[in-house]
Order: C-alpha cells, then structure tokens, then sequence
C-alpha cells in the first residue's frame, strides 16, 4: 500500500526532526500540500514502467507520489542530511537515493536509466539541471518540471516572444514543451515570493544538419546581443559581419533578422551553413573564428 502523503504538520515535524532549516543557496522551498502533489503525478503522466528521476527530493514529499506511480524512482539529493533521510521517510525498494550534484551526475550513475524526468526544481539551477540532463540520458522519454513562473514562461516560448531566449531555443533543440499549470506559493515551506509553473516535455529527434555544441553556439551568440540585427550579433562567431552575413544568407536567414524570431530548425541551419568554407576562412568544429577580411 503506498505511503501517505505529507501534508504541512508532517513537514515541519520532519525537518524539526532532522534540524534542517531550507537554505536559499539551495533553493530550498519544501512542498507540503498533498493535493499539489497529485496534480504534478497525475500531469506528469507516468506509466507503470517509467523510471522516474527527481531532482531535489528534500524531504521526500513528490518522492512519495512518484514512488506510487513508477517502477523506479532516481532521488537525487545535494543536501547530505536530507538524502541519508529520504529512504526513512520513502520505505519503497524501488528508491535510490543519489547523494550528488544534478549539474554534474553524469548518465552511467542511473540504473535503471530515467525515463521521465518529474521534479521540483531549485529555482537558481532550473535550466541548467534540465538541459544537463536532457544532454545526459538519451533514455528520457519526456518529463514534468516545476520551476519560476518566469523561468516557466521562458521554456515554453516560441519565436516572436518577448521572453523566448537561450532557454527556450536549447530546449526546443530535445523536445516539445508546453505549459502544465500555475502552482500558488501557499504550498511551500517557506513560502516563495514568486508564483511556479509546470512546464511538460516530450523528447523528439533534434533537428539534422548540425550537432548540437554548435547550434548552441550560434544560438547563444545571437542572444548576447539579442537587440542587434543576426549580422551584427553573429560577427564575433563568424569572423566578422561579412562572414556572417554570407552564412546567413546561405542558411535562408534574413542577416537583417534578430535571434528571437527565429527557430531552433533555423538556428541549426545556420550552423550547417558555416561548415563549408566562407569568405576569410572556416569555422571548424570547436567554434574557433577565422581571420576578419571583409571590410
């Protein structure tokens, strides 16, 4: 029979219990309300035999929901204390408790390998855990991540918005992505100052034609500077602004075009279009710049 749910008193008497105060280093804020669990489980859409991985179990409360619903369940935990507890309060065979770094686990430590990526995420490391992991295990089918509401906002958003940015490109480059919800502050301990959103993913083939470090090069060159024009933006990656534009043109990009409207199909395409030789050079692989020539 699965384990009960914890709800706000459960909460604090086991933080009580194992003297842990939530740190803002850590992004620590502990979900404490039962129903909230359900709905990320139940959004998250698991099957039977998915093997779910969370990141930042703290005190076991979405643990306790994914133990219920998958056939694995991957914790990994930074915060010493809360990770020798987790099994105490998650009493389930199909439990490993990883005491570890998300930002630097690597994929091999997984067995069996995640297939669904659920958690609540540490608002400071968002992006960075899911990307990092997205590029680690090939194995994820997709997942369910609870983040910023902002930071929400930022990777679900497609060309032409005001916040679609790196995020939102470097994500798209592994799935489609949606919005799965809003999730009040009330629900945490301590209560955040911002609102949280559920952003729902499903992995797909990335785009071809280039590999992956170097669309994210180009991407995030044309987002340094994302007010200017492609041409401007690029000419640091290319070579220069002539070098850029010859890519561009190349790849059927506008040079007078700005990053945010375009997609990551087109982002990949102008890193295709730089393998060949352009005027002053080549760009090799590791994004070393050739010589400035265009006046």
């Amino acid at each position: 029979m699965a384990e009960s749910l914890l709800g706000p008193a459960e909460i604090r008497e086991l933080a009580a219990r194992l003297g842990v105060a939530p740190t803002k280093k850590l992004g620590q804020n502990f979900l404490h309300d039962p129903n909230t669990i359900r709905r990320i489980v139940a959004a998250a859409g698991l099957r039977p035999d998915d093997v779910a991985l969370e990141v930042g179990p703290g005190l076991g409360s979405l643990t306790l929901g994914l133990a219920a619903a998958a056939r694995h369940v991957h914790a990994v935990e930074i915060d010493p204390t809360l990770a020798k507890a987790l099994p105490e309060t998650v009493t389930a065979a199909h439990l490993t408790v990883h005491l570890a770094d998300a930002l630097r686990i690597r994929g091999d430590a997984f067995d069996p390998a995640p297939t669904m990526l659920v958690a609540n995420l540490p608002y400071n490391v968002a992006v960075p855990v899911v990307l990092h992991l997205l590029a680690e295990l090939p194995s994820l089918r997709g997942g369910l991540v609870m983040v910023q509401k902002e930071v929400a906002d930022r990777l679900v958003a497609g060309p032409g918005s005001k916040v679609y940015g790196v995020p939102s490109v470097k994500l798209a480059w592994y799935a489609e992505a949606k919005a799965a919800g809003k999730v009040p502050p009330a629900v945490f301990w301590p209560v955040p100052n911002v609102d949280s959103g559920l952003v729902a993913f499903t992995k797909r083939e990335p785009p071809a034609g280039a590999d992956r470090t170097d669309v994210f090069a180009v991407v995030d060159a044309a987002f340094a500077q994302r007010r200017k024009t492609l041409r401007a933006a690029l000419a640091g990656w290319a070579g220069g602004p002539g070098n850029a534009e010859a890519v561009l043109r190349a790849a059927g990009v506008s040079p007078q075009a700005r990053g945010e409207a375009l997609t990551v199909g087109e982002f990949t395409a102008i890193a295709a279009a730089a393998k060949p030789s352009v005027p002053g050079g080549k760009l090799s692989a590791s994004g070393t710049e050739p010589q400035e020539v265009d006046s």
